[in-house]
């Protein structure tokens, strides 16, 4: 499958989440492109994380195509983009 064709990834994050600072380090060093949305600056992107974390604004929150996971291990978001293994 070529980059073109893989799922976006989307992390919904707030300031001084250290589980965000966290996962965005693994993405960038497992050479995974994702856009970042501040829950905090973005009231439509916190009603879709509470709509995915029983009603909790629980960051980060990410998005892999229309697959949500909540507060995920990068290699689970690997998974997802690369199913073949």
């Amino acid at each position: 499958m070529s980059t073109d064709q893989r799922p976006a990834v989307t992390v919904y994050w707030r300031p001084g989440c250290p589980f965000c600072s966290s996962l965005h380090a693994d993405l960038t060093r497992a050479g995974i492109e994702f856009q970042r949305v501040n829950i905090w600056e973005d009231p439509e992107a916190a009603a879709f994380v509470r709509s995915v974390a029983r009603g909790n604004e629980t960051v980060p929150t990410v998005t892999v195509g229309d697959v949500a996971l909540v507060n995920p291990r990068v290699g689970q978001i690997t998974e997802l983009l690369h199913p073949e293994g």
